[in-house]
């Protein structure tokens, strides 16, 4: 498995390049910016994307999908929940003072338990409300992919339209804290963490448990 993390865009969202060693082809989950460094790191590690998965639907985590799926014909992935939010980010971009084009349609809609297989590599889709309706994490591994539900030390914002922080807390609590504290928790925006270090409250007042 490769893993390939970018910082995009000026919010800094983090982009990540998942890989199949044995047949090169790749994820790239959340493309929100940079198109053109992103295309550069496929090419340096001699990667073909053949999926685009949206974690959720703001514009610094799914902007690149236009210009990445033109260069590339990967396939765009999102939960029905946020898909709306595809056709509406330069108007959303425009609310920051930023620029986002918007999306091209979903070629598929993901749900809880669903799987996308990359190569050699499957990712159990979950689905984890509150930062958005139809915000998802994605599970391979040991490793998973939260885009904003968690980060290191705190939760995604919950005071965006579609937002609720009970039911942010639920799915981490109810959903991504049993798999367990050894998972690799690759999140969003900011640094890495895992499982066992967010569900102690001293580390992370706002989601843990202990």
């Amino acid at each position: 498995m490769i893993i390939r993390e970018l910082a995009v865009g000026p919010i800094m969202a983090n982009c990540f390049i998942l890989g199949c060693e044995a047949t090169k082809v790749a994820a790239v989950i959340d493309p929100g910016d940079e198109t053109d460094r992103i295309l550069d790191t496929l090419l340096e590690s001699n990667l073909s994307a053949i999926t685009i998965i949206n974690t959720h639907g703001h514009f610094d985590h799914v902007g690149g999908n236009r210009k990445l799926k033109a260069a590339t014909g990967a396939d765009i992935l999102i939960h029905p929940l946020d898909a709306p939010m595809l056709s509406n980010l330069s108007a959303s971009a425009v609310a920051w003072g930023l620029f986002a084009e918007d999306s091209p349609e979903p070629d598929r809609a993901i749900e809880e338990d669903d799987t996308v297989v990359i190569g050699t590599i499957t990712l159990k889709v979950i689905h984890t409300p509150g930062h958005t309706p139809g915000g998802i994490s994605l599970y391979t591994d040991g490793v998973l992919f939260v885009g904003d539900t968690l980060f290191s030390g705190s939760i995604g914002r919950t005071d965006f339209p579609g937002g609720d922080y009970d039911t942010l807390i639920d799915s981490i609590q109810k959903k991504l804290f049993p798999l367990g504290d050894d998972v690799r928790v690759l999140s969003g925006h900011g640094p890495e963490t895992t499982i066992g270090r967010e569900r102690y409250k001293r580390n992370n007042p706002f989601a843990g448990i202990k």
